[in-house]
């Protein structure tokens, strides 16, 4: 089947920056009197949208909203200039973006998506970002992906989900891109490889080889 879209998942794939959100829900949390461990996180809550995470491990609260502000302005400052995304993964988002419409599927804010996304120099290679102030369920839940098909339908009439290639990094953003019916890459990056199984394929990495296999 050929691949006429190509969508990234943000966190821990297009952007290198898993150890960096640990760090920061870790200190958020401790300031909650509830510690997260480095294993909790990857374990547990790694993949998830940040009001997931926040309810998961602190319960559902009245200031949930107000602790992921806290995350998302803590993060900015750490990222801000773009250096999470490798020089290799920018080369390989406008390689493909050459080729087919290329979109960021996220349980991220867009809040800080786009500001990472615009100091690497990748804005206009992006046709679409779904974050999570788009969607009511974040993943594994499939409505990301679905939105980002409608949106992408627009440039490629008659899109079908088959022909999505999909690259993500945890075992929820797996499970999202399949229940979309989209193919699925994973980047064994932020979990052992073991716990990507449910992908088609799993990866070292994004670069350009990548995508001109994936493209053909």
């Amino acid at each position: 089947m050929s691949c006429r879209a190509v969508i990234f998942d943000f966190n821990g794939t297009l952007s290198d920056d898993e150890p960096i959100l640990y760090r920061i829900y870790a200190e958020l949390f401790a300031d909650h009197g509830r510690p997260l461990s480095e294993s909790d996180y990857y374990d547990r809550l790694a993949g998830l949208s940040d009001p997931e995470i926040v309810h998961r491990w602190l319960g559902y609260r009245d200031d949930a909203e107000a602790v992921i502000s806290r995350r998302v302005t803590r993060y900015r400052e750490l990222v801000a200039d773009g250096s999470t995304i490798a020089p290799g993964v920018r080369r390989a988002v406008v390689r493909a973006a050459e080729r087919v419409p290329v979109a960021i599927v996220s349980g991220a804010s867009a809040a800080e998506i786009r500001p990472v996304v615009a100091a690497a120099g990748l804005e206009h290679a992006l046709a679409t970002v779904v974050s999570s102030d788009d969607v009511r369920h974040g993943k594994p839940h499939p409505e990301g992906y679905e939105i980002a098909l409608r949106r992408l339908e627009g440039i490629a009439p008659g899109l079908r989900p088959d022909e999505v290639t999909v690259l993500e990094d945890t075992e929820a953003g797996v499970a999202a891109a399949k229940a979309a019916g989209m193919r699925c890459i994973a980047v064994g990056r932020t979990l052992a490889a073991g716990r990507l199984a449910a992908a088609d394929e799993v990866v070292t990495g994004v670069d350009e080889a990548l995508i001109e296999r994936i493209l053909g």
